[in-house]
């Protein structure tokens, strides 16, 4: 009796840690491609100011809407990298935060999508690796009907001497049926 009850502890705790280690292996994560500084600094857009950060404070003292100088900065495709210290300048120049914030975000935007276009030109890339793969693992499967010392189709042009499929005989190549290599 104390025998069979501990057979089926012993078979329950197996069965558990069987499972248990399972899912440790299915819960790793593949690794992650990191961006360096260098590829960073290459991602990001580079700030150009065609209208300048003195424009921006004389449009404000001119009296100019916020409105109005975001379409200024949008026509001169005019973007900035502004620290905070430099955006707490600004405000105190008489720079509205209405125009800070759109200067802010614009930037935020810009480099969001670049850092998005580059994922994507690497994904494109791993996706093309992957398919010339599967092509070749393809090719290599699709290689043993078209060698004529395997046979091609189900039954091969050589159906009882070397390579062919009919009955389990030895042929030329000492394999059953097939040669080695042909498997």
């Amino acid at each position: 009796m104390n025998r069979a009850v501990f057979l089926l502890t012993l078979g329950f705790f197996l069965t558990v840690s069987g499972c248990a280690s399972q899912n440790q292996r299915q819960l790793k994560s593949p690794p992650i491609d990191r961006i360096s500084a260098e590829e960073l600094a290459r991602i990001v857009p580079a700030p150009i100011a065609v209208l300048s950060l003195d424009d921006l404070v004389k449009l404000s003292k001119e009296g100019a809407t916020v409105d109005q100088i975001i379409e200024k900065i949008k026509q001169t495709n005019s973007s900035y990298d502004l620290s905070p210290s430099q955006s707490i300048e600004l405000h105190q120049q008489g720079v509205d935060n209405r125009v800070l914030d759109y200067i802010h975000a614009s930037r935020e935007l810009a480099v969001r999508n670049n850092i998005a276009d580059e994922i994507s030109r690497r994904e494109k890339i791993k996706r093309d690796e992957l398919e010339k793969l599967r092509r070749q693992q393809w090719l290599q499967q699709q290689q043993r009907f078209y060698d004529p010392f395997c046979g091609y189709g189900p039954y091969g042009i050589y159906p009882y001497g070397y390579g062919g499929y009919y009955g389990r005989h030895l042929g030329f190549g000492a394999g059953f049926s097939r040669p080695w290599g042909c498997w």
